[in-house]
Order: structure tokens, then C-alpha cells, then sequence
């Protein structure tokens, strides 16, 4: 077992958190991440168990029926379930991060009692609707529409690149109540995707990676909903989703660091087993170097990702932290990914080994929930920000 720096940061829960994640994902996940990829298949008989886990209630206090954990055993949670299988880590991911924390950050009393108790036995699913097919990075450009009518708003619009959005009951939505006020137009709802008229799902992206995690459309065709469903003040829906995003981040700065993990274990694994020229390739300088430089980037990333879910835990802001790790931590997974599949040759190139699967989920860390080009505008932002003041 490789050593690793982030454990000296861990109190004695945290480590409990790791090690019983990590044998979880070893005796239950693992077994189904290749049928996952390779047949885009959503593991339902997991729900129940990551569920009884307390792995889809990981933010909700109990009195929700949630398990109240910290922002670090959450990372510690996606980066164990990323390092035996990419698509599981963003089911988990995403319902928590994306759906479960806005509505626990911004609902009222009533909303959480309605959805939080569901959301965390897995019998409601929940997903992020913020991108559109016009309006990928450019969030303050909504197109979906949300009409005022009496006591209730009515919906038109298209969301797409929806993780979850097929197998999901609760849609938190994002849309522009005013183009008038550029990002202060946008109000944010809690929708029920499957109770609710005029809503059609589209059909599942056939995805380069990440093949499990389900991604589809969503279109609103004079949907009508309540005034209830509002989430947060109209007009605020920008902060819900900016502050969810960076949240999210963290999450997604975890997954990278398991899918950097996994190829560089595999990759040590295949360097101490494979010969040329009469050794072993973990003998020759230029795989030794590789391997360093692998090994170096997954600490420092690690450490990013730990430092910003330890500043969102104590109530610092972690903006700018959230951003750096994610920007890191993709660019190393990528990196990683790339010389596993480099240092197992011809091998590399097959199914029969992982490395190609973490190089094809290891992608879409560098563009989902900010692209990379994205938080380098965030971090600068922040940077400048905190030089004015």
C-alpha cells in the first residue's frame, strides 16, 4: 500500500472514514466497474448500500436522516470510490454536492423535511440543471425561462449536460426570471422531475468516459410550478449556483485525485512486473522519473484538495482554494492517466487493462462543473480582489 501525505491531516473519524470506504469500494465496486463502463450501466443494486453508508446523506445533519459528515471525509469518500470506479464517484458526487447541499445552504424548513429525508435513503435522486446547449461556461447567460402566473412560475427552456438527469426525482434549476438584470435576473427552483407535466428527459449521452453516471437534456415545455419551490430569494439563483459550484469543485478535485491514485498504482503495479532488455522496467530511468513525477503531483494535489475542504469545514472562504485544487488536481489526473497508459506500452491501449478507462473518465475533470480555462479566471478574479482590498 502506498503512503500518503493527506493522513497525517486526518483526525482518527476521517481515518475511519477512508479505511471503511476504501474496503467498500474494494469488495463491492470494483467487481462492477468494468460492466459499468463498458455497458453504460447505472448500478442500481449499489443505491441501497451507498445509502445505508451514509455516502448519499454525507452534509445532512441526522435530524434529516443524514450522517453529518465534514467536508473531509467527503473528499476522502469520492476520491476512494474514484479510485476503483470514475462514474460511481460522480453519482455520489453530484447528488450530494450538487443537489442535496444547495437545498440544505438555501432551503427552508419545509423544503429540506420534503426532500432531504428521501434524498438520503437514495429512493429520490437528485441532479444540477445550470448549463444549457448555448450557455456552457457563460452561467449568467440563462435562457430558461421562468414567467411569473399568480402563485406559480411557468418553465421554458432546455438545460443539457445534466449528470444523473435520467435516473433523478429532484432538479435543482436555474433559470432567468429577467435578462434585464444580467445575473441578478436568475432565480433558482426545486423542481420534481417525475411528478411534474411538460417535463421530457432526452436521450443518454453516449460519453467518452464516465460511461455509468447517466448525462442528459432537460426540457421544460410550460411546466408549472409553485412559488413553494422557489429556492432561495428570486433573483439569487446566481449566488445558489456559484456557491454550490465551488462546493462542487471540491468534489470534483477528489475524483481526479482518485483517478490520479489508480493510474499510478497500476502503473507501479505493471513497472515491477513487466521486463525489457533483460529487467524490469521500473529499473529503467526514464520509468522512474514517470513514476515521481506521478506520485509528486498526486501529494500536491491531494493537499490542495484537503486544504480547501478543510477551509469550507472552519467557514473560510474557500473560493479561490476550490478552484485551485480543481484546476490541479484535473491537469494531474490527466497527466497521470497519460503516462499509465505510457508505461504499460501496447498493453495500455486495451481493455484488458484499466489504464485506458482512467485516461478516457480522467477528461472530463478538466471541463465539468467549471472547465479549467474557467478557474484560472476564478483564481486571477480572487487573486485581484484580495490585492485591492
Amino acid at each position: 500500500m502506498l503512503t500518503s501525505g493527506r493522513d497525517i491531516l486526518l483526525n482518527e473519524e476521517e481515518k475511519l472514514v477512508k479505511e471503511s470506504i476504501k474496503q467498500f469500494a474494494e469488495d463491492k465496486v470494483k467487481p462492477l466497474a468494468r460492466k459499468i463502463d463498458a455497458e453504460h450501466y447505472y448500478p442500481t443494486e449499489l443505491i441501497p448500500e451507498l445509502a445505508e453508508l451514509g455516502l448519499l446523506s454525507v452534509f445532512v445533519p441526522s435530524e434529516y436522516g443524514g450522517s453529518g459528515m465534514n467536508n473531509i471525509s467527503y473528499s476522502l469518500i469520492i476520491e476512494e470510490l474514484a479510485t476503483v470506479c470514475a462514474s460511481t464517484s460522480v453519482i455520489v458526487s453530484a447528488h450530494n454536492s450538487l443537489a442535496i447541499w444547495p437545498i440544505l445552504k438555501f432551503g427552508t424548513t419545509e423544503q429540506k423535511k420534503q426532500y432531504l429525508p428521501l434524498m438520503c435513503t437514495g429512493k429520490s435522486i437528485g441532479c444540477f440543471a445550470l448549463s444549457e446547449p448555448g450557455t456552457g461556461s457563460d452561467a449568467a447567460r440563462q435562457t430558461c425561462t421562468a414567467k411569473e402566473d399568480g402563485d406559480d412560475f411557468i418553465i421554458n427552456g432546455v438545460k443539457n449536460w445534466i449528470t444523473n438527469a435520467p435516473v433523478s426525482d429532484v432538479c435543482i434549476l436555474l433559470t432567468m426570471e429577467d435578462a434585464s438584470k444580467d445575473h441578478k435576473g436568475i432565480t433558482a427552483f426545486i423542481v420534481d422531475l417525475k411528478t411534474t407535466e411538460g417535463i421530457s428527459i432526452g436521450h443518454k449521452e453516449n460519453k467518452l468516459g464516465i460511461c455509468g453516471s447517466p448525462t442528459a437534456s432537460i426540457t421544460f415545455d410550460q411546466v408549472r410550478i409553485s412559488k413553494k419551490q422557489l429556492l432561495g430569494e428570486r433573483g439569487k439563483g446566481f449566488r445558489v449556483a456559484m456557491e454550490t459550484l465551488d462546493g462542487g469543485r471540491i468534489g470534483i478535485a477528489a475524483q481526479a485525485c482518485g483517478i490520479a491514485s489508480a493510474s499510478l498504482n497500476d502503473a507501479l503495479r505493471y513497472s515491477t512486473e513487466r521486463e525489457t532488455f533483460g529487467v524490469k522496467i521500473s529499473e529503467h530511468q526514464m520509468i522512474q522519473t514517470y513514476l515521481a513525477d506521478m506520485a509528486t503531483d498526486l501529494e500536491a494535489a491531494r493537499l490542495l484538495t484537503y486544504t480547501a475542504a478543510k477551509m469550507k469545514d472552519e467557514g473560510m472562504q474557500y473560493s479561490k482554494m476550490a478552484a485551485q485544487a480543481k484546476l490541479f488536481s484535473s491537469e494531474v489526473c490527466m497527466r497521470n492517466s497519460h503516462l499509465a497508459v505510457q508505461i504499460h506500452g501496447g498493453y495500455g491501449f486495451v481493455k484488458d487493462f484499466n489504464v485506458e478507462r482512467y485516461m478516457r473518465d480522467a477528461k472530463i475533470t478538466e471541463i465539468y462543473e467549471g472547465t479549467s480555462e474557467i478557474q484560472r479566471l476564478v483564481i486571477a478574479a480572487n487573486l485581484i480582489k484580495e490585492q485591492s482590498n
